[in-house]
């Protein structure tokens, strides 16, 4: 039996920040757009505070979580000691997480599905709270994968505004991950074009570039900064 090592998170965060930060201004330039038209968020899942802090240090401001339980023991500290820091939730929501979710996170990309609609709707006139919200697109129909068919993303977006009277902010994807993701990132720019939403969540450490190029204005990257995951250990034969 043999143990699959952990490959740890990089200590320093900023050894890949600046590398990213080159190339998505390579891609806004070969697109002709403006850097600052491209937000990066640092998707932070498991990565420990220690580092986030360091990121943050480094001029990193925005950041995106998977789930809300990991969020709820690293985020409320880090804020209180570094003002500014801007938090998106980036993985599927439970319903019954709407609650934590409406009060812990400023954007919300996960917005798929009408009973969510329903909760964040109830929660944010609770809290009197309005994080902005982009609806996630199953660009790819995949059955284990969260998100709106593209089919059926028009009529929940009307519904997301006429019947829950949430103000959607744009879309969010994540293409297959053995296909080429060009095909989905204009995908999702025609259903955000013709339903009037400015923001396109697309595009991860693999992919960024590409997303640049079909019209990306959130990007979200991890490995790419801080490292590989730490892999669960375990024994294999």
């Amino acid at each position: 039996m043999t143990a699959i090592p952990e490959t740890p998170h990089r200590p320093d965060p900023t050894i890949g920040l600046g590398a990213v930060r080159d190339a998505i201004e390579g891609a806004c330039t070969r697109a002709g757009r403006d850097p600052r038209s491209v937000t990066l968020v640092a998707a932070s899942k498991t990565v420990p505070a220690d580092v986030l802090e360091r990121a943050a240090a480094a001029g990193l401001t925005v950041f995106g979580e998977n789930r809300v339980q990991e969020a709820k023991t690293k985020w409320p500290a880090l804020r209180e000691r570094i003002p500014g820091l801007e938090l998106h939730l980036i993985g599927p929501l439970q319903t019954n997480k709407a609650r934590e979710a409406v009060a812990l996170f400023d954007v919300i990309q996960s917005v798929d599905r009408p009973g969510l609609c329903e909760a964040l709707a109830r929660q944010c006139d609770r809290q009197g709270r309005r994080p902005r919200l982009f609806v996630q697109v199953n660009t790819g129909a995949e059955p284990q994968k969260a998100g709106v068919l593209p089919e059926l993303a028009d009529d929940f977006l009307t519904a997301c505004r006429q019947t829950y009277g949430l103000d959607v902010a744009g879309l969010m994807c994540v293409p297959p991950a053995d296909a080429d993701p060009a095909p989905h990132f204009t995908l999702l720019a025609g259903i955000a074009a013709r339903n009037g939403l400015p923001g396109l969540s697309m595009g991860m450490s693999t992919d960024f570039a590409e997303a640049i190029a079909h019209g990306a204005t959130h990007v979200r990257v991890g490995s790419a900064i801080f490292g590989a995951r730490a892999r669960v250990q375990r024994d294999v034969i």
